[in-house]
């Protein structure tokens, strides 16, 4: 059916939509096929380097992009990826409900007992880890010649644009880092997730106003509305989302029919995803948002899910991840002053992550083992670094140079993090309840991360713990 206008009533005897051409449904499968495939080889080669699939699957993008393919088989490149915005789009569409439902389903396993009573924590190692780098690489947006950038920006947006896309943290690319690396279940990877989405809050807060400052610039109301929008859409997500949806929940489990949870909780992810969209947010973060509502409505869930996040983890999210990678042309790289401008901003991206963390944390009394494993998670750029590029080029403030530049430092800060979180962890003790949280977190495969048989729980402490502590 044809949209209907609003107001409007239905539009009798209109005429159904046409269906997908052929020839558009054979380049969307043959497109879904070949980054899947690549995605699952370069995964599987990466777990063998010890690092975590991720790593491979965001390259499996840059192997069939315009970095590579092209210059190997120019027919079939142009073939299966035209310069057509169309089947690009298309493509989009069909990834995004695989990052979507990882996302959602990452927030259904996050601890939020953990997550409430280490606020303190949070609060400190996200702030330190979101203000350094965007300090530094305001920065470094001054400094960097104009050229790297789009003709027509000014320079405090082209140093805004480039502070956001360094002080960000990736959902997505965190909880799929942790789920490789089997880490889901420890406290702090609770915690970094936490951190991530106050970072992430701020982050799509800031990029706002980088873009107002682009196309129409700065209004005090339209700033004071986005504000408002974010803090109602939070206070919704913890107030009234938890009781909605368990009452849901509860009506379905009692038809003793796991798929019918199971499509529950998809359909309430994607409905949470398009109303953040509709809000003017994010859908990764009304996706996340939801599975913490669904986490907090107490509902048991997870063995339901087991199947979809199988499906999930093995195929819908590393469908996503490659495709984040088609954008990106490493051959401008050899040009020394593109190399240079890379190896600057990366410099500058870890450097002020890592020591914004470092003092976020101490300040609360974290150990150097828990810093270090926060600082290497929320160094993880990932998609949503790639999401600010992506703006920032279709608002002519990035040039295609500098685009490639900031992907380049989103996937190799996503490579950085496992090498830390590996071996941080080894060094944290681990704890009953994390003992006792890892029957319930999938692992990339959809199973249970191993662990000892689950004990009973110990009864809550009485004072905030710390991360990893007993």
């Amino acid at each position: 059916m044809t949209p209907l206008a609003v107001g409007a009533g239905p539009v009798l005897g209109a005429a159904p939509v046409a269906p997908l051409p052929g020839a558009a449904l054979l380049v969307l499968l043959a497109q879904c096929a070949a980054l899947l495939a690549t995605a699952t080889v370069l995964g599987r080669l990466a777990a063998r380097c010890r690092l975590p699939a991720v790593t491979g699957e965001l390259c499996a993008g840059i192997v069939l992009g315009p970095t590579v393919l092209p210059h190997v088989a120019p027919g079939v490149a142009h073939w299966l990826f035209p310069h057509d915005p169309a089947p690009v789009h298309l493509l989009d569409a069909v990834t995004q409900l695989g990052v979507l439902l990882f996302v959602g389903l990452t927030g259904i396993h996050c601890d939020l007992g953990l997550i409430r009573r280490s606020k303190r924590e949070i609060a400190a190692v996200g702030l330190g880890g979101l203000t350094l780098p965007l300090l530094a690489g305001l920065g470094v947006g001054l400094l960097l010649p104009a050229s790297m950038f789009g003709p027509t920006a000014e320079p405090a947006v082209r140093a805004g644009f480039l502070g956001v896309a360094l002080c960000v943290s990736a959902i997505p690319v965190i909880a799929k880092i942790l789920a490789d690396l089997k880490l889901l279940h420890r406290d702090v990877a609770q915690l970094s997730l936490g951190a991530a989405l106050l970072d992430d809050i701020a982050g799509w807060l800031l990029l706002s106003v980088v873009s107002m400052m682009a196309t129409t610039g700065v209004r005090a109301g339209d700033l004071a509305v986005a504000l408002t929008v974010v803090v109602a859409f939070l206070l919704a997500s913890a107030t009234v989302a938890p009781i909605a949806l368990g009452a849901i929940l509860r009506a379905v489990g009692r038809t003793g029919d796991q798929g019918a949870t199971t499509a529950a909780v998809v359909t309430m992810i994607l409905s949470a995803s398009a109303a953040a969209v509709a809000l003017g947010l994010e859908a990764v973060f009304g996706a996340f948002l939801c599975g913490l509502a669904i986490s907090a409505s107490g509902m048991p869930v997870a063995e339901s899910l087991r199947g979809l996040r199988t499906v999930v983890s093995t195929v819908l999210a590393p469908l996503f991840f490659a495709t984040a990678g088609l954008r990106m042309d490493l051959g401008a790289l050899a040009r020394p002053a593109v190399l240079g401008t890379a190896l600057l901003v990366l410099a500058v991206a870890v450097g002020g992550k890592f020591l914004g963390v470092f003092v976020g944390a101490f300040a609360t009394g974290l150990d150097r083992w828990q810093a270090l494993a926060l600082a290497g998670s929320l160094n993880a750029r990932g998609v949503i670094q790639v999401i600010i590029a992506l703006t920032g080029l279709r608002l002519g403030v990035l040039s295609p140079a500098m685009y490639t530049v900031i992907v380049l430092v989103a996937i190799a800060t996503s490579a950085m993090a496992a090498p830390c979180l590996r071996y941080a962890a080894a060094h944290l003790p681990t704890t009953a309840r994390e003992r006792a949280r890892a029957e319930d977190v999938p692992t990339a495969s959809g199973s249970p991360a191993p662990g000892t048989p689950r004990p009973d729980p110990p009864p809550p402490p009485r004072s905030s713990p710390r991360a990893g502590g007993p």
